[in-house]
């Protein structure tokens, strides 16, 4: 498993390179910028080819081109973003489910230390890159608890979960539910489902579980209602503000699309958004850099002048 783990992960970064260059490509940048590619020169060309297919099987096409139309240059590789799209063709419920779950996966890799040291050092060689020109990824995903296969398949084996729950209130307190299903807000996981003994539907947000989780040795214990909606649970899942924010021309669009409102300023768009958790929030400015400017509230503006001086103090 962990080649195979090597492998996906290298795909994904390569897929990231080439979605986020301005420009194309060459065999050599790839190697040196790209996590994975280890071995002789012959070795290398070997990977990037089976690479290059496994990636077309998918339906992600690869442009090869050079970088001067006049001269018999090298080839250069990069993937468009207007041309990246999957054939999904006619697919189930469930396998669209599954689809989903890999989707997060996906968001949550464009952030993983080994893309952002792709990008890092396509920069440091002089080559413009941009995460935000790669679609539908977004930093707001965090790994999953450690037992979120265990609560997936009690889901779908309709078993209970007995946990310690650290509550609003920061006292931890034993949990019985029947779950019913999983799902992602603002970055974090959170489950739904009937609390046994509240005799209510309830919402727990996975990161705030205290120790192992117990799974019911029952099978089938429970039936979840036909009604159930998980998004309508999420939407009263804990309360959220508004920031205001300057964003400059053709930046930033991770936070362009939770826009609520957008004013034309010239140079810049004055924006609004929602936003539920200030860490993550101060994370996705500081990810845009000087294309992102906070006006309000007062207390994320702080939030963000101390994490610039704590990153300014540990790297001068």
């Amino acid at each position: 498993m962990p080649t195979v783990s090597r492998k996906i992960e290298r795909l994904i970064n390569l897929t990231i390179a080439l979605l986020a260059t301005k420009r194309f490509l060459t065999k050599q940048e790839i190697f040196t910028s790209v996590e994975g590619y280890e071995g002789s020169a012959e070795t290398k060309e070997r990977m990037f080819e089976r690479d290059k297919d496994d990636l077309r099987n998918l339906g992600i096409e690869i442009d090869v081109g050079g970088f001067d139309p006049a001269f018999d240059d090298e080839a250069g590789y990069r993937i468009k973003s207007d041309k990246y799209s999957l054939d999904l063709g006619d697919i189930s419920g469930v396998e669209i489910a599954l689809l989903s779950l890999a989707a997060e996966a996906w968001r949550g890799a464009a952030l993983d230390s080994a893309a952002q040291s792709a990008l890092l050092k396509l920069k440091s060689m002089g080559i413009d890159s941009d995460l935000d020109s790669i679609p539908s990824i977004s930093p707001l995903i965090r790994t999953p608890h450690t037992d979120f296969q265990s609560i997936s398949l009690a889901i779908s084996q309709r078993r209970t979960l007995s946990f310690s729950y650290l509550s609003k209130e920061l006292d931890i307190q034993a949990r019985r539910i029947q779950p019913y299903a999983i799902a992602t807000q603002q970055g974090y996981w959170y489950l739904a489902g009937n609390d046994l003994d509240k005799g209510s539907l309830r919402t727990f947000r996975l990161d705030r579980f205290q120790g192992e989780i117990t799974v019911g040795k029952e099978s089938g214990a429970f039936e979840i209602p036909a009604d159930f909606n998980i998004l309508s649970s999420l939407s009263t899942e804990g309360s959220h503000e508004i920031a205001t924010v300057d964003i400059r021309k053709g930046k930033a669009h991770l936070m362009r699309s939770g826009a609520i409102s957008l004013v034309d300023m010239g140079e810049w768009d004055r924006v609004t958004v929602n936003f539920f958790d200030v860490t993550r929030m101060v994370d996705l400015v500081l990810w845009h850099g000087d294309d992102v400017l906070v006006i309000s509230p007062e207390h994320l503006r702080s939030a963000v002048i101390t994490a610039l001086t704590t990153l300014v103090g540990l790297h001068g």
